[in-house]
């Protein structure tokens, strides 16, 4: 069973600041929510009776995130094509996608946040769930999150949060605050490290400090910006793929990390969502607006919130997927193995869903660059 490790949330603030101002510039303005549907990105009429032979569906995703029999899948379930192309981050889909020419894309995997700010900017095609009847098989959380309620241009593919991973040989104490990452203890001295993405780096003070993951004021991030870098001098480093192995060597005894990437399965590795809580992240499809293969798009989404292939990114990845469905039909002794595995749609939604914040959103870009600059 394989185990990717992926670096998709790497920051894309000038991109997503781009978009939004396109958007002001239309007279839009940016939201604490996501809104609806931009006018510009009016529901094209779709037939449900298409000849799918008759189409294809090229999709961009993240290398391994899929099935690698998915094209045979897709070819003998729905008699269509399908090319599948790779993106490392979502800054690299979002320069594609926002650069102005035909992708030739039709079905793309981004992180929440990033669905809005294409979608904010029409160049998402709104869904239409009488072509995706599979959507029965999402919890009703899933139709809960900030940045788009009731899924009306995304799907949800995968979802998660962010907490604690630590060696409970190794620690006196286990961790249950954010401040025990920022303020170790003696035994965990240079030996913790936290992320480099933007958003994730800030997480850990912006909770400790009791504000807001979407936080905008300047005057708080000020605050986040110096608990950071009281913080720094006390890490091992910043790491965002293999603080995993650190934890197995030993050679790092605390990490910030990804629920699915804290491999729980190893002994005396654990994994905890800290007292004041935490983010809620989502990696999702959607369809695009420029796709000339819209009904097939919509047919794929559908394929794949079917429980037995949806279910394939739990056991594969070890993310959880929001679809109950697939989840009830798990593994149960892969379930018990896997901490972050058990967490439930409602443990999901306590933590604050991340929402893209427009040109805001180099403010974080900003706190980053200063943070891992400082000596």
């Amino acid at each position: 069973m394989s185990r990717t490790r992926y670096t998709r949330r790497l920051p894309v603030a000038a991109l997503v600041t781009g978009l939004a101002l396109a958007v002001s510039a239309c007279g839009g303005e940016a939201a604490e929510t996501a809104a609806a549907p931009a006018a510009s990105a009016s529901a094209a009429q779709l037939n449900p009776n298409a000849d799918l032979s008759q189409q294809s569906v090229t999709i961009s995703v993240w290398a391994g995130y899929t099935p690698e029999d998915l094209p045979q899948r897709i070819k003998d379930k729905l008699k269509t094509t399908l090319k599948v192309t790779e993106h490392a981050t979502n800054e690299d889909i979002m320069a594609k996608l926002t650069a102005g020419t035909d992708t030739g894309l039709d079905v793309a995997f981004v992180s929440g946040q990033y669905a809005q700010a294409l979608n904010e900017a029409g160049l998402l095609e709104p869904l239409h769930p009488e072509l995706i009847p599979n959507l029965a098989n999402l919890y009703p959380e899933a139709k809960e999150l900030s940045y788009d309620k009731g899924n009306l241009f995304s799907v949800p593919y995968t979802w998660g949060t962010t907490g604690i991973c630590y060696r409970s040989d190794l620690m006196k104490t286990a961790p249950t605050s954010w401040n025990d990452i920022l303020n170790p203890p003696a035994e965990a001295l240079k030996k913790v490290t936290m992320m480099t993405t933007e958003r994730w780096l800030a997480l850990p003070a912006i909770k400790a400090l009791g504000y807001s993951v979407n936080t905008r004021s300047d005057e708080e991030l000020a605050k986040v910006k110096a608990k950071l870098l009281e913080a720094k001098p006390k890490l091992l480093g910043y790491d965002d793929t293999t603080f995993g192995e650190k934890l197995k060597t030993g050679e790092a005894v605390m990490v910030e990390a990804w629920d699915g990437w804290c491999p729980t399965t190893e002994k005396n590795i654990k994994f905890v969502i800290p007292k004041e809580g935490s983010d809620l992240w989502v990696d999702t499809m959607v369809v695009l607006k420029s796709s000339k293969n819209k009904e097939a798009g919509h047919a794929f989404i559908n394929y794949i919130l079917d429980p037995k292939v949806h279910g394939w990114a739990a056991e594969n990845i070890l993310y959880k997927v929001p679809n109950k469905a697939a989840m009830d039909a798990m593994d149960a002794k892969l379930k018990a193995a896997n901490a972050p595995l058990q967490m439930t749609p409602s443990d999901l939604l306590k933590g604050e869903s991340i929402i893209d914040l427009g040109e805001d959103s180099v403010k974080f870009t900003q706190l980053a660059t200063e943070v891992s600059a400082k000596q």
